[in-house]
């Protein structure tokens, strides 16, 4: 069960290692391109494996089908479903999830990108067994990776969906050994990273240097941070953090340009900016917008 690009990697994996998978369970189909109905990248690569498919638009209303398969085990990544307890209980092996964070930290929808935007240096995978709460399941593997001071989360996301790819198939070997471990999460250090809602999108400027630079990076490559200038979006892709003093500007004025791309004054120090795109225009390096786009000295951005 699962629906974007990050469960497509365990997929494979699963048929590569000769596991036999009875379906995919995803998301329907959605229209994109000028309304054309598009499927999900998980659907795709079972289709390709030629393995049945069932979109369900609410699975728990498909309960007799998914037992139809005599399913052992759900392996469970990025679907975007809550599964009922009677879904759960189907198969005598439980339900597991491939979860992109070091749980109990960011349960919920976005914990990749919760952990770029808050700063953190560390993240993770965890495998689980899911239960009826949102991934308060027991543990049966966690690793950790860094998360570099310039990394973005699409970086990240890519570094955690191979990450859980190698977990997964560590933890069904564990689990037909009769060996998975089951380790309670402790709920009192539970954190939450629920859906981005459009106001995140916003970068205030008011914020240190550093938050407005993890902000950007969080939001890479989706959906995107931005700010206005004169009314229109900019949006912001890259950033660096080479402290310049704001010499007393306001938030969201810049401070000067040169070969790397142009200083946006925060609410401590300047902020680097590396790649821009202005509304309905491609993505540039941040010097070539200071140059065409006349973004010196004294330009305020953010209204």
């Amino acid at each position: 069960m699962g629906t974007p690009d990050f469960a497509v990697g365990p997929l494979q994996a699963l048929a590569r290692a000769g596991y036999e998978v009875a379906a995919v369970v995803t998301q329907p189909d959605k229209p994109r391109n000028r309304g054309r109905l598009q499927p999900t990248p998980v659907k795709a690569a079972a289709e390709e494996l030629g393995i049945p498919v069932l979109t369900p638009e609410k699975v728990n209303r498909e309960v007799e089908a998914i037992a139809a398969l005599k399913p052992d085990l759900l392996v469970v990544v990025a679907f975007g479903q809550f599964l009922s307890e009677k879904l759960l209980a189907l198969p005598p092996l439980g339900a597991i999830n491939i979860h992109g964070s070091l749980l109990p930290a960011y349960r919920g929808a976005a914990p990749i990108i919760a952990a770029v935007i808050n700063g953190e240096t560390e993240s993770g995978v965890t495998i689980m067994y899911l239960d009826k709460g949102m991934d308060s399941g027991d543990m049966i593997l966690q690793e950790k990776v860094a998360i570099g001071e310039n990394m973005t989360a699409g970086q990240l996301y890519d570094e955690l969906s191979r990450l859980g790819t190698e977990l997964l198939l560590k933890a069904l070997s564990l689990i037909e050994q009769g060996q998975a471990p089951r380790t309670p999460q402790d709920h009192d250090k539970a954190t939450f990273a629920p859906m981005l809602k459009k106001e995140d999108e916003i970068i205030d400027w008011s914020q240190s240097a550093k938050k407005v630079h993890d902000r950007i990076r969080g939001m890479n490559p989706f959906p995107g941070a931005y700010t206005l200038r004169e009314g229109k979006r900019l949006k912001l892709w890259a950033s660096r953090l080479e402290p310049l003093p704001t010499a007393g500007a306001a938030p969201g004025s810049i401070v000067a340009a040169g070969k790397e791309g142009f200083w946006v004054a925060c609410g401590d120090q300047a902020l680097l900016l590396t790649e821009v795109q202005p509304e309905g225009k491609s993505r540039m390096d941040g010097a070539a917008y200071a140059r065409g786009y006349q973004a010196k000295k004294g330009v305020i951005l953010g209204r």
